[in-house]
């Protein structure tokens, strides 16, 4: 038997979320919609809902709208039933119910991302530490100590130790036989990076090593490091080394594939710091890019580094793709509604209201509060005295009449000029919400951001 959903709305939304609903029919569930006497969807919560809506009649579940404020488990507690909340944008249930209503499981990856701190030996251990903590924040599983050529790093050991005491999981990089002994008869996990000829190096010490090629670009050299340490019968991981554009990006892709053909059952690495930051653009879409190729060769650890201040989230940015990745090739299905992490600059759907729609709510209205929203045709912002639409939110201002209300001016200044970023870039805009940015979106904590948006709602209530 199909599910038997109960939708609660506002009564500006209403006509919209019967649209939205009948036009997804056949829909897998049947339907009833119930508004609640708000005028706006926001401004709804548990506990008014609890006082307005005395039963749930056939109901097996009920969508509450996105932006209802709350906790929902007194209502569950009261109707017997899950209660959910929908998405922010009612617009966005098709994509919602395509995934049951439920949200995608991105808590399972295969990739291992190995994170470097570059210029670890020009670091405090403290500086290490927290450069480390940051790296485990964002994601990372391993830390990797960057010994860097020609530079003493006496504090080597310490710092090892120092990690290790922590519960960190460590690895060094350094072309310095005698760096890769010490760090692996210290306990290090892992040592970047062996070759052929330095295969002995893994012979005395239980770390496991990262092999590349003796010659840049030497798949035959990768290949008897390999061979060499399956005599051995120890692990370790194979890198053919990723180059940077325009010095053999492609070719070295095309390594990896061999590589991987050779060889389907070895754990292999990446390091694409060398396509992050060495490319100026943004760090989302190389990453998005980057680690489908990784999900598709079954590569299974990476090297990631965060140096260059265009590429400071790219260790957070793996972290989302190897997520999204991994979800796309379990489900077998495009890598699209997992997440907006990697989505920095422009939104999918960033426009859901048509200016007729626009101007159909703006009629409805009988108070003087203030909403905004963004069409393709511009920014719109509207009342009970009129509906006013511009590209410009400079030539908006004359007619909002607020020159003798400076915090309702602020207030109005700074959503216009979220509204106006909107617009530019494609991106979706949602009243008293802040714009997002993918990862880069500041987490700002949701109890301060309810706080904000009621307040700023009861003081568009009173104008």
């Amino acid at each position: 038997m199909s599910e038997s959903l109960l939708f609660l709305t506002g009564k500006l939304a209403e006509k919209s979320l019967h649209q939205v609903l009948a036009s997804m029919q056949p829909a897998p569930f049947k339907y009833r919609i119930t508004q609640i006497g708000v005028s706006v969807a926001a401004l709804m919560t548990p506990e008014l809902i609890a006082r307005r809506l005395p039963d749930v009649g056939d109901a097996s579940k009920v969508i509450v709208p996105g932006l209802c404020c709350g906790d929902l488990t007194m209502l569950e507690d009261k109707y017997g039933i899950p209660v959910a909340r929908g998405p922010l944008d009612l617009k966005d249930l098709p994509q919602y119910f395509g995934r049951g209503g439920s949200n995608p499981d991105l808590s399972k990856y295969d990739v291992k991302i190995f994170a470097e701190i570059v210029d670890a030996p020009q670091l405090s251990l403290d500086a290490i530490l927290e450069r480390a903590q940051n790296f485990q924040q964002q994601g990372a599983d391993v830390i990797d100590l960057g010994c860097l050529p020609n530079t003493p790093f006496p504090h080597l050991a310490d710092a090892i130790k120092a990690l290790k005491s922590v519960g960190f999981k460590v690895s060094v990089d350094s072309l310095n036989a005698d760096d890769l002994l010490l760090a692996g008869r210290l306990g290090a996990d892992y040592l970047l990076s062996l070759t052929e000829h330095t295969l002995w190096i893994a012979e005395e010490v239980d770390a496991i090593p990262i092999l590349i090629p003796a010659k840049s670009g030497s798949l035959p050299s990768l290949y008897r490091a390999i061979e060499g340490m399956t005599r051995i019968g120890k692990p370790f991981i194979a890198d053919p080394i990723l180059d940077p554009i325009p010095f053999g990006f492609t070719e070295s892709i095309v390594r990896y594939q061999k590589l991987r053909k050779r060889y389907p059952a070895i754990d292999i690495m990446m390091g694409v710091g060398n396509i992050t930051e060495l490319t100026d653009a943004d760090t989302t879409g190389i990453n998005a890019i980057l680690f489908g190729i990784i999900s598709e060769l079954n590569i299974n650890t990476v090297l990631a580094t965060s140096v260059s201040p265009h590429a400071v989230n790219a260790i957070a940015e793996a972290d989302v793709a190897r997520r999204m990745m991994f979800a796309s090739r379990e489900e077998n299905r495009l890598p699209r509604d997992y997440t907006a992490g990697l989505l920095g600059l422009h939104d999918r759907r960033p426009f859901t209201y048509t200016q007729e729609e626009i101007t159909e709510f703006a009629s409805q209205i009988k108070d003087p509060s203030f909403r905004i929203q963004v069409s393709n045709e511009g920014i719109h912002i509207y009342n009970r005295n009129g509906l006013f639409s511009e590209i410009d939110p400079f030539k908006l201002y004359p007619n909002l009449k607020v020159e003798d209300d400076a915090s309702h001016a602020f207030y109005l200044g700074v959503e216009l000029a979220r509204a106006q970023i909107a617009w530019q870039l494609k991106k979706r805009y949602t009243q008293d919400e802040e714009l997002g940015w993918g990862i880069n979106t500041f987490k700002s904590d949701q109890s301060g951001k309810t706080a904000h948006r009621e307040a700023s709602m009861k003081e568009k209530k009173q104008k």
